[in-house]
């Protein structure tokens, strides 16, 4: 076939494939028979290897992932993704009405209503047709950039028609829908595998693959709930008229949307959804009420990190009663000491709970509730049951609980860990109790991840997987071992799916990481409280981890930053033994744990900085690591404080907005580079 020929068929290919696509995904109205798509889909396929020139990112042949990507990237959302307020009752609904009328003065307006679906959140921003970023929600004002994962989800339109706006970010909630959700914990417990929790949990977990390859296997969905911006072009003055815009562009809009005229009507809608919520496809908690007008939402504006013009209505929580058998603790990522209900077994919607949350023994006091008590579980659409409060009349045991005492250690004479018998601790001022050991086994694979993540010693290789294979094949056992693999090279490579290549890669990266700077150390240690931005202050006062762990209470507490609660943390960190023994082993193996004390000022002492935007020749988190090994400070809003806003490509509008409104100097990459360089 001439190239020209074979160009024009695979365009009418591709063209046809997404009508298809569309009509069955978004519609749910098939034209054709799934073996005549499987045609269309091998020729098109046929046809981009053959003439691989023609072959574009949005093509239908690419939903099926790309290769693994290293780590996702940060997206900064242009304008930020808003949390929700609650209404859980009528009264608080109108409430909410009256407040919002009072602020219009009394202006008519009408509500669009929708489900508020269990899923995650995310953003897709499309620029001159074609999607080019799908983010989740992060912070609110920062995610992470998960476009590959989600260009393999089928509902979501790589391309949109011409006349959209050349620039514009629509917002959706991506799920999996309950029978994908049933189907898929099957198959993980086919392969003994553990369950999701939840929906949400599941579509979480599956568009935050490092492998799109595998988000392309689970039968992900989403809804269209809201146009974030756009650019270029006029859009419709009302949300419904909005979401019916985005319909046509080619948009999967959830067909249980309303638009109602009253308060009224939006309780009456709430209410008979909170009757058959089971009959739906997907997992949803309760209603989201907006202001329809656009032009009042604007005016309502935002309160915190909420809008005033939209509230989430929530669905009554199940509940059932049953008996505590015995309040049990497990161990937490960060050490927390967490208390769990173990119950005879009972069907909460549906489910059949075991187990329920107790939070912390603060809050097991205050609901008095007692091992043997007759309790009420909520359970409220699909998050963790809890234990709402005990049945007293009911009440055969006269004894309160206590976590010291259900930890107590007689041989040791103190309360210990249930998992490694180290002793526990209660910071001032906190509910929870905490272990002292950081290599306690049930912490030890999150402490690894956490030590050798990106932010921390940067260790290539050990994630996830890697870090559970090492504690599994008892290589590691805590974070120093680490830097003793090298000597059992040979075990590494006799692990299943352990080439040489990645072994010695990975023996590479834990050696080069002993020279990162004291901060990144202090950071990996994974103090609690102590995070990127604190450790870096310790390292500059302290200069080593041997003065550090010598510190005072009341020298810590002096410093900036560092208050209280971050002084006790600190203090019992390095009042463990075993912590000890693992930084010895850490300065044995040649790690970084000194620094010398920099006399001279530095060119950058003072200034504090924001980057907003692309740069071209580091990224963001190394020009902020630059900045700060010049005496700078890097932050990632703009304040009063802020000395200069840095502009790379792309910039996020609202850091330029409030820079522009607070004077602000703003400078390019080129320009930062000269003041990094002193040129």
């Amino acid at each position: 076939m001439e190239a020209a020929k074979a160009r024009d068929r695979i365009e009418k290919l591709r063209a046809e494939i997404n009508h298809h696509n569309y009509r069955y995904y978004v519609l749910d109205d098939p034209e054709v028979a799934d073996a005549e798509y499987d045609g269309l889909m091998r020729e098109l396929k046929a046809l981009e290897e053959e003439y691989p020139r023609f072959l574009t990112p949005d093509s239908p042949t690419q939903r099926v992932g790309a290769a693994p990507v290293e780590a996702f990237g940060v997206v900064e959302h242009p304008l930020p993704l808003l949390s929700l307020g609650n209404a859980f009752s009528n009264e608080e609904l109108t409430a909410w009405y009256n407040r919002i009328s009072k602020l219009l003065d009394g202006q008519k307006f009408n509500f669009a209503c929708e489900h508020k679906i269990d899923g995650l959140a995310v953003a897709l921003t499309y620029i001159d047709g074609k999607i080019t970023t799908g983010a989740t929600r992060g912070n609110g004002v920062r995610g992470e950039d998960i476009t590959q994962n989600l260009r393999t989800v089928r509902s979501i339109p790589l391309s949109v028609p011409k006349d959209a706006p050349p620039r514009f970010e629509v917002r959706g909630e991506v799920f999996l829908p309950r029978a994908g959700f049933e189907k898929l914990n099957r198959e993980r417990a086919e392969e003994g595998l553990p369950l999701f929790a939840n929906p949400r949990n599941a579509a979480a977990g599956s568009v935050r693959q490092l492998d799109p390859r595998i988000t392309a296997k689970r039968p992900l969905d989403i809804y269209i709930y809201m146009l974030g911006w756009a650019e270029g072009k006029a859009t419709p003055p009302t949300h419904w008229e909005t979401m019916n815009y985005l319909k046509n562009l080619g948009f999967k809009i959830n067909p249980n949307n309303r638009l109602l005229n009253s308060i009224e009507q939006v309780a009456e809608f709430h209410h008979s959804w909170e009757e058959k919520r089971g009959s739906l496809r997907y997992e949803a908690d309760g209603i989201v009420v907006k202001v329809n007008q656009l032009d009042l939402q604007k005016r309502l504006g935002d309160v915190g990190r909420e809008p005033r013009w939209a509230i989430a209505y929530k669905f009554a929580a199940v509940e059932a009663t049953t008996l505590l058998k015995s309040i049990e603790i497990s161990v937490g990522r960060t050490g927390t000491l967490n208390p769990y209900a173990v119950l005879e077994p009972v069907s909460v919607g549906g489910v059949t709970i075991k187990h329920a949350a107790l939070h912390n023994e603060d809050d097991i006091r205050r609901k008095d509730i007692r091992v043997g008590d007759t309790v009420i579980v909520r359970r409220a659409g699909e998050v963790i049951p809890e234990v709402v409060k005990s049945i007293k009349d009911k009440r055969i045991n006269k004894e309160e609980f206590s976590l010291p005492d259900k930890l107590f250690d007689k041989g040791k004479k103190r309360p210990a860990c249930p998992v490694c018998g180290a002793e526990i601790f209660r910071p001032e001022g906190e509910v929870m109790y905490y272990c002292s050991n950081a290599a306690c086994p049930a912490q030890a694979q999150q402490r690894i991840e956490h030590f050798a993540s990106r932010g921390a010693m940067d260790i290539r290789g050990i994630g996830e997987s890697q870090s559970a294979m090492l504690l599994k094949e008892g290589l590691v056992k805590d974070v120093s071992d680490l830097y003793y693999l090298k000597d059992k090279r040979e075990q590494l490579l006799n692990i299943e799916r352990m080439a040489e290549l990645s072994v010695d890669n990975m023996l590479n990266a834990i050696d080069k990481s002993k020279n990162k700077p004291l901060a990144r150390v202090i950071f990996a240690l994974g103090i609690r409280h102590v995070g990127s931005e604190t450790a870096e202050i310790l390292a500059r006062q302290f200069h080593g981890i041997e003065a550090l762990s010598k510190a005072s209470r009341e020298g810590l507490i002096n410093i900036e930053a560092v208050g209280p609660k971050i002084a006790d943390s600190i203090i019992a960190f390095f009042h463990a033994e075993e912590n000890q023994r693992i930084i010895k082993r850490l300065k044995d193996a040649g790690v970084t744990l000194q620094e010398e004390a920099k006399t001279e000022t530095l060119r950058l002492a003072g200034q504090e900085f924001v980057v907003t935007g692309r740069l071209e020749a580091f990224s963001r988190q190394e020009a902020e690591t630059r900045i700060k090994a010049l005496g700078g400070t890097a932050k990632d809003n703009v304040t009063k404080k802020t000395s200069y806003l840095v502009v790379g490509a792309d910039p996020g509008g609202n850091k330029l907005a409030k820079a522009q409104e607070l004077g602000t100097g703003q400078i390019n990459e080129k320009e930062l580079l000269r003041l990094l360089r002193q040129e």
